[in-house]
């Protein structure tokens, strides 16, 4: 008799965990504030079917006018984050695309390493130094007659920050974003000499593998403005077929400005 009350104790136990279970991995998948890595916004609502393009760029613009035509055939807006650098040698290609409706925000103006590649809570710059990296590509995009959007978000250089780059962001009335991992877009900038090199043909199989498997829902996923010349194998070539094979898929493109209101 004892065994058979020990055995419905244990039932009724292990029923009643795995219930709980299920209620937590439902709550979480059901949640619709964006999530964050470190303060900075790294995907939106995970329930809504919107992705927000968003490009990088410094040195390289030879992507700018394919980018252009295609968003503008495509009648998609976004999201582009460049250095002061870049303001200064292609402010007319910026002037352009602010003109067309795109969200235009700052990239770091030298493109400098905030934190430290193998230690990422080790700060490589000071508050001085950061504030006035911020400051000065918000100069240069007001230098080439841009407007700057509210709110104002930031990619920092390289992708890579930590808390405390967030919370000194933060106390100038700027958000950190970036992109959101797992579709290995971001690898467009990679050379065929690089042992982390991976092909457009790649990473276009492994964003719709990536859909298929899980979904891109609230995603920012990145794409670069321009690419090193011994990188022949331009993503951005193929961007037009990328959004509309999402686009079948129900997905809607917007600002990331749209994406985290």
């Amino acid at each position: 008799m004892i065994k058979y009350i020990a055995i419905f104790f244990l039932t009724l136990i292990v029923a009643f965990a795995a219930e709980n279970k299920c209620v937590r991995r439902f709550s979480v998948s059901q949640t619709t504030q964006p999530e964050k890595v470190l303060g900075g916004i790294v995907r939106g609502n995970p329930t809504e079917k919107k992705i927000a393009l968003v490009f990088t760029g410094h040195e390289f613009a030879d992507g700018g006018n394919t980018i252009l035509k295609t968003l503008k055939k495509q009648r998609v807006k976004g999201s582009f984050f460049l250095t002061g650098d870049f303001y200064r040698k292609y402010a007319a290609l910026t002037r352009k695309l602010q003109r067309n409706g795109h969200y235009l925000a700052p990239h770091s103006d030298k493109h400098l390493l905030y934190a430290d590649w193998e230690d990422r809570s080790k700060t490589l710059v000071s508050k001085d130094e950061f504030e006035k990296d911020l400051n000065d590509n918000y100069s240069a995009m007001q230098k080439a007659r841009l407007k700057i959007p509210e709110p104002r978000y930031f990619m920092p250089p390289y992708e890579w920050y930590n808390q405390q780059i967030s919370d000194w962001a933060k106390l100038m009335g700027v958000q950190i974003v970036n992109f959101t991992p797992g579709t290995t877009s971001n690898a467009d900038y990679t050379t065929p000499d690089m042992k982390n090199y991976r092909s457009s043909e790649e990473i276009y199989n492994n964003i719709l593998s990536y859909e298929e498997k899980n979904n891109l829902n609230g995603f920012l996923l990145l794409i670069h403005i321009g690419t090193d010349p011994k990188r022949t194998d331009k993503l951005y070539n193929h961007l037009e077929s990328l959004i509309k094979e999402l686009k079948k898929r129900g997905y809607e493109f917007v600002r990331v400005d749209e994406l985290l209101k």
